[in-house]
């Protein structure tokens, strides 16, 4: 399978998955015991606003390389159906931009790459040096 073959937004429905699982683990090692608050916090995380925030950390800080810049250009150029009324498309395209990326890195096998990637969001969660 050639992964440059998978629509943009196929990426971004398997990224979605991983970049939750992702969030999730963080908050319960930060020793979030209660589903409740998990929930609550998970959805600061891994709302459309945040997601679109630590894309533009990502290229703003020049962390993606040119294929991964690729990918984020083309989910963020895809044609969508529709989008949440209480988000911007431009939020929800960058949204579903980071979700590809973390798709498309999935489908690759770069699970080292996307460590890496979570990390710095997660650290960035922790600072707040986005917000």
């Amino acid at each position: 399978m050639n992964v440059n073959e998978i629509n943009a937004l196929v990426l971004a429905y398997l990224g979605d998955a991983i970049y939750e699982i992702y969030i999730r683990k963080y908050l319960i090692q930060k020793g979030i015991n209660k589903v409740n608050d998990l929930q609550k916090f998970a959805v600061n995380y891994v709302s459309a606003k945040s997601q679109a925030s630590f894309l533009n950390y990502l290229i703003k800080n020049e962390i993606l390389n040119e294929k991964e810049l690729s990918i984020v250009k083309r989910a963020r150029n895809a044609k969508v159906g529709s989008h949440p009324k209480r988000v911007d498309i431009l939020t929800y395209k960058h949204a579903t931009a980071l979700e590809a990326l973390i798709g498309y890195l999935y489908i690759l096998n770069e699970e080292d790459r996307i460590k890496f990637i979570m990390d710095l969001i997660t650290e960035e969660i922790s600072n707040d040096s986005i917000w």
